[in-house]
């Protein structure tokens, strides 16, 4: 039996949509996120030495990490190369890339926004306040705004023409852009219609919806 140790508005969505969508029986373990530090609770550290959220059991098998479950998940299970293009194919470097940049490359310059809106929202002493403030804003605006632009731009224009990001092929690399782009189309007040839409789309899929029957609605 596989179980998914995951704790609420986190990447465990992905792993819980990928078993949805191959079909796969599995048990949910939810945990609720510390209220102090925001972190997966300290139980996970039972199943995992890091503690961290998502975590697969497969058996005597324990996973950590959303893009290695996927990849193992996917080479276990889809046998049929339903989600996954084959080696030889011209899309498979474009599945590589999308793979790996979902956190390689976007979701750190997403954190890194929300731990400095996190810092400038949080209770200090009042002479404080105006160092940090400027501190953040100068931050924001020179660096984590550009790249973030630069990015977004860059995936707002891949999805041009396109169901997924590979075509009309669902993918391993769709399943791992989810949840950076789900909290992007919520978040970001940039214009990004191709964007949205893949969102959309993906909030639509009949696998999709299953896991927020069971996780809640996602809503980062």
């Amino acid at each position: 039996m596989i179980t998914l140790y995951a704790i609420k508005q986190s990447r465990a969505y992905r792993i819980a949509w990928l078993l949805e969508a191959l079909e796969l029986e599995y048990q949910l373990e939810l945990f609720d996120r510390d209220e102090q530090t925001f972190l997966a609770p300290k139980q996970l550290k039972e199943i995992h030495p890091l503690g961290k959220s998502p975590t697969l059991v497969d058996g005597d098998l324990v996973i950590a990490e959303s893009g290695a479950i996927v990849e193992y998940l996917l080479s276990r299970y889809d046998t049929e190369n339903r989600f996954k293009p084959s080696a030889d194919s011209e899309e498979y470097t474009d599945y590589l890339f999308w793979t790996h940049y979902a956190e390689g490359s976007l979701m750190p310059w997403l954190l890194i926004s929300v731990i400095f809106k996190r810092i400038a929202a949080k209770k200090m002493v009042f002479f404080a306040r105006p160092i940090v403030h400027k501190l953040v804003a100068t931050v924001m605006t020179n660096l984590v705004i550009p790249q973030l632009r630069t990015h977004l731009n860059h995936v707002e224009q891949s999805l041009e023409g396109k169901k997924w990001l590979l075509g009309d092929q669902l993918t391993g690399a769709d399943f791992m852009m989810s949840f950076p782009l789900q909290a992007v189309a919520r978040n970001s007040p940039l214009d990004l219609p191709n964007i949205r839409a893949y969102v959309e789309r993906l909030e639509q899929e009949p696998s999709f919806q299953k896991v927020e029957q069971k996780l809640g609605k996602f809503s980062i």
